[in-house]
């Protein structure tokens, strides 16, 4: 395919090809999806085995971001330069590979590792499955369905991560979700081998290397603010000094797109409010979700004690309720127009996070848990698609890598944000009050590494509960037992109303700013 919009495709067999190549690229974006969400089910036995507090499992969730979204800028331009579907091919070819360093894994340091090095392959991957949805169907309506579908291969990815991790932990180890990734990996490469055609821009300047190197330089180092602030402190002089030096690296980053003749990002397509606003949205809603996600693990695993299996399972409504909702949204947004959608899902979100804030230790699954994690899902998924559209709508086709890659890299810095920023507040209430509890009960009952464990994540009550006591120590072990849960919840709590205000801030912008008007397609086409 060209870089140019193609006309209609009303030959059976070329029909076929296109639907089996959207399929495909349906498969290659759900196993990107698998390694974002199957690791986190995981999280409670790679912290007892390897010792990890609250800090490295945050690493064990972010490594793969930071690389992920350090990258997605870089590679959505060089996917539009030497082609898509050679992007998705490499992706593939080396994201297997990294799972089985994570599958042989004896250390905390190799897990992390493998991690960062599958965010390496897993940002060729992503921007080039939405720029070949882009150009495989280019009828606007058509485009704006397959985009709904690809934005519900996000609620299938959070359905069959938890549930298909749940199981894999019931019955081997932890190592067990990495090798769940090769199998998948392998099968796809040879599927885009076969089935996908190659896509690249048209025309091409010269490759902007400064720019590769400014946006990889900039963005990385703003996540790795991001997520070790809660570590050396939000004002620290290594928190402040990071952020800065990330801030005159994007600010260098943007003069120079400003200037050159073959930018690598269009910057001047931030003042198209089609493309910036819903941007903004993604950025926001994803802040919540992954922020939700990673204490939703916390809680289902650490306060009530779910087995691997049962969380994956508690979370089947959430993920349901995500794939269902996402194709609708996008038709739904070209005929009413976007921004009453995106304005919706937002406040959608924000009524989830604010039930959420009400979980207590016994709360009924049924009448607090479910209906938040409904509203949550419901409000990203009417988000993603709509907004998806328009930024993609935004573009010309021999733009659609670049466009794909400021997508996925506004939710992945939003993201990371979230579990930075809401793991932070957790973190830090749950250690002010734990601590002096736990470093006041006797040895008998905790050694000092079970007390750091204990100080640094509720998760640790697993273990806790396991130890054998004496019964005489029984009293102390429960009463403990219950503060670190409230202690973790009390937390979650304040998390939560912080993103809520977020969210509802955000909402409140994009009714002002964003046209009431703006369709990216007509609905009678």
């Amino acid at each position: 395919m060209s870089g140019t919009r193609t006309t209609d495709i009303t030959d059976p067999r070329a029909r076929t090809t296109q639907l089996t190549a959207f399929g495909v690229i349906c498969v290659v974006e759900l196993l990107i999806c698998l390694d974002m969400t199957v690791v986190g089910v995981a999280l409670p036995q790679i912290g007892i085995e390897l010792e990890a507090g609250l800090s490295g499992l945050q690493w064990v969730v972010d490594a793969y971001t930071l690389t992920f979204a350090g990258l997605l800028l870089a590679f959505g331009n060089l996917g539009d330069r030497y082609g898509r579907r050679r992007f998705l091919l490499i992706g593939l070819a080396g994201l297997g590979p990294m799972s089985i360093i994570g599958a042989l894994a004896d250390s905390l340091s190799q897990v992390i590792l493998s991690r960062a090095l599958m965010g390496v392959f897993a940002a060729a991957l992503l921007p080039a499955t939405l720029a070949v949805i882009t150009n495989l169907f280019p009828k606007p309506t058509e485009r704006a369905a397959a985009i709904g579908v690809w934005s519900s291969i996000a609620g299938v990815g959070v359905a069959i991560g938890p549930v298909s991790g749940g199981w894999l932990l019931e019955h081997f180890s932890w190592h067990s979700v990495f090798w769940l990734n090769v199998p998948v990996a392998v099968l796809a490469f040879v599927a885009v081998a076969v089935f996908v055609p190659e896509s690249r821009a048209r025309a091409v300047g010269a490759l902007d290397v400064p720019g590769v190197v400014l946006s990889i330089a900039g963005v990385s180092l703003l996540v790795f603010v991001l997520i070790e602030a809660p570590r050396f402190g939000w004002l620290s002089a290594v928190t402040i000094g990071g952020a800065v030096v990330s801030a005159l690296l994007l600010v260098a980053f943007v003069f120079r797109q400003l200037r050159t003749e073959s930018p690598i990002l269009n910057v001047r397509l931030f003042r198209m409010k089609p493309f910036a606003w819903p941007a903004l949205s993604i950025a926001v809603a994803y802040f919540s979700l992954f922020g939700f996600l990673f204490l939703i693990t916390q809680y289902f695993q650490g306060v009530r004690e779910y087995s691997p299996l049962a969380f994956g399972i508690a979370t089947l409504p959430f993920a349901a309720a995500l794939a269902v909702s996402s194709p609708t949204a996008t038709l739904v947004a070209q005929r009413i127009g976007t921004m009453p959608v995106i304005v919706t899902g937002l406040i959608l979100i924000g009524g989830g996070l604010l039930v959420s804030a009400r979980v207590e230790i016994d709360s009924s699954y049924l009448t607090v848990i479910l209906p938040a994690m409904i509203l949550l899902a419901v409000g990203i998924a009417v988000i993603q698609g709509p907004a998806t559209e328009s930024i993609m709508a935004s573009l010309p086709l021999d733009e659609a890598g670049a466009g794909a890659a400021v997508n996925d890299t506004t939710r992945e810095i939003g993201g990371t944000l979230g579990i930075a920023v809401l793991g932070s507040v957790v973190a830090s209430y749950y250690a002010a009050t734990v601590r002096p509890i736990v470093d006041a009960i006797p040895s008998a009952i905790m050694t000092d590494t079970e007390k750091d464990y204990a100080n640094s994540s509720v998760l640790s009550v697993i273990e806790l509960q396991k130890a054998e006591l004496p019964s005489i120590f029984e009293p102390q072990r429960q009463q403990l037992v219950l503060d670190m849960k409230e202690a973790a919840l009390r937390g979650a709590e304040v998390a939560a109303y912080i993103a809520s205000g977020a969210v509802f801030l955000c909402a409140a912008v994009v009714l002002v700013m964003f046209p009431r008007s703006y369709r990216t397609a007509k609905s009678a086409e």
